[in-house]
């Protein structure tokens, strides 16, 4: 008995060699059906990988769903020799994009999208994080029980990586401990509307309201998000003073309802606030985002202003003020409706520019999708239809192609889509081809044009509502991985939903 147990025991440090190796090989992402593949251990090599510091020709080594190793060059082929290699060739391999705005209306209203329509879109269109905005679901997340409802949500449900923004509102910015225990579930930070949202459980906020936020906000050293346009009195004797002005189904009507004096005065405002975020302020540790910028002027002049000063201030815009003009948007098509509203050419030219010099930090999708009846299709009235534009799956060939006339790079695209979004959302280990970041990886073929027509799979709950319907892109997706994972390649997702809900600590 004593010989057997004595054998038994030799055998331990074998087996427990086969078992690791096993693990290696066929890891739990296989057995769960997370992925597309079935290595935990494996190479991605192309001749275009965009790093930190160049973009080379060489590999990535992936395992247990990090960067291990990316080797420029050859010399990686000696020690992939008898592993796993997926070498896309000329294909691009980049980080993951990361998108910090974006509504998937999860949970209660999953008749707009919903976290596995969503999530699937991203992952086809290269995105790797979500984060989700705090309305549109319902409830929103404006408290820890309404965000607990989120996550639960998400659970088993998202393709992607998807992270939370809180909403300050006016119920909980003077009660600093709800918006403590908010911050303590894990947000990423706030988000405010300084107009009326159009969501009945997301009330604006003032310049009273935000200041409490950043002082709340600065110990955890987490951003706001801001939604700057506030209501004016419209000027002129009404709408009707030019031609066309007073036709609902006109685009020029609704552009007018939303001029840039809107945007203007609301940024006016917050850059009172955001002096505290200096160094040594009161407020030193908060930063203050704004969203969606489309004014390419004195709205971005005032932010390049307070930049020069020393506010923690940041922009984004998004790529349907950058691929789109007022003047070519038809009547009656709301698909194009959004706050702000989609501005003139010569201001779509201005934002390229800022966009390209630095001024504005980064894009986002500002993904706003809803049930298509609520676009008023057969009435084309911009003025009540709901606003928003579909556009998860599209953003990378949108900007690429859009972008291609003004000479965008390849690092220009990641500082935009992947570095700037990571440090804005806190994530550390996401944003860049390094050793130590999570696999977040998105290769495309930037040369490849494609119809966004009835033949091309949309994954979005509604394609129809989307205003990119119709556009003839270039850059064209091919793999998606996510913490090494290949969750899509070329139409096809894993069978599984293994997406990780990003909290803070």
């Amino acid at each position: 008995m004593e010989s057997g147990k004595l054998r038994l025991l030799a055998l331990l440090p074998i087996l427990a060699s086969f078992l690791l190796l096993y693990f290696d090989l066929f890891p739990l992402a296989y057995r769960t059906r997370c992925s597309l593949i079935p290595y935990r251990h494996y190479w991605i090599a192309s001749k275009r990988i965009v790093t930190p510091s160049a973009v080379i020709s060489g590999a990535v080594e992936v395992k247990g769903g990090k960067i291990i190793s990316v080797i420029e060059g050859d010399d990686w082929l000696g020690k992939a020799r008898s592993m796993q290699v997926y070498d896309y060739g000329e294909a691009v391999v980049m980080p993951g994009l990361i998108d910090v705005h974006a509504h998937l209306d999860d949970p209660g209203r999953t008749e707009w999208e919903g976290f596995p329509s969503g999530t699937r879109a991203a992952a086809a269109g290269g995105i790797t994080t979500l984060v989700d905005m705090p309305l549109n679901s319902y409830p929103s997340t404006v408290s820890e029980e309404t965000l607990k409802l989120k996550t639960n949500a998400a659970q088993g449900r998202i393709f992607v990586d998807v992270g939370f923004w809180g909403g300050l509102v006016p119920e909980n910015a003077f009660n600093s401990t709800a918006l403590e225990r908010l911050l303590d579930a894990g947000v990423l930070g706030l988000k405010s509307f300084m107009c009326p949202s159009g969501i009945n459980d997301f009330p604006m906020t003032n310049s009273t309201h935000i200041k409490e936020g950043l002082s709340v906000l600065a110990k955890y050293k987490r951003p706001l998000l801001v939604h700057a346009e506030v209501q004016q009195e419209l000027e002129g004797d009404d709408l009707a003073t030019t031609e066309g002005a007073g036709n609902p189904r006109s685009y020029s009507t609704y552009l007018k309802t939303r001029p840039p004096s809107m945007e203007e005065a609301a940024i006016r405002e917050l850059l009172t606030l955001t002096k505290d975020t200096r160094v040594g302020g009161p407020s030193e540790g908060a930063h203050l985002h704004i969203v969606h910028l489309a004014d390419s002027k004195s709205s971005l002049q005032l932010i390049k202003e307070a930049k020069s000063r020393g506010d923690s201030i940041t922009v984004e815009t998004c790529p349907h003020y950058l691929a789109f003009s007022a003047e070519e948007i038809p009547d009656g098509d709301t698909r194009f409706k959004c706050a702000p509203p989609i501005r003139d050419s010569n201001n779509k030219e201005k934002l390229w520019k800022a966009l390209i010099d630095g001024d504005i930090d980064m894009l986002s999708s500002d993904h706003s999708p809803s049930a298509p009846e609520l676009k008023l299709f057969d009435e084309g009235d911009f003025l009540k239809a709901w606003g928003g534009i579909s556009s998860l799956q599209f953003v990378l060939p949108v900007t690429w192609s859009y972008g291609l006339k003004h000479g965008i790079s390849l690092e220009q695209l990641v500082s935009w889509w992947s570095e700037k979004p990571a440090k804005l959302a806190g994530q550390d280990l996401k944003g860049a081809i390094v050793v130590g970041n999570h696999a977040d990886v998105a290769v495309w073929e930037p040369e490849a044009e494609f119809e966004l027509d009835d033949n091309h799979t949309v994954y979005l709950k509604h394609p129809s509502i989307s205003a990119y319907m119709g556009s003839k892109l270039t850059g064209k997706v091919l793999a998606t991985y996510v913490r090494g994972n290949l969750v899509y390649e070329q139409g096809k997702h894993a069978s599984v939903a293994c997406g990780v809900p990003i909290l803070a600590r």
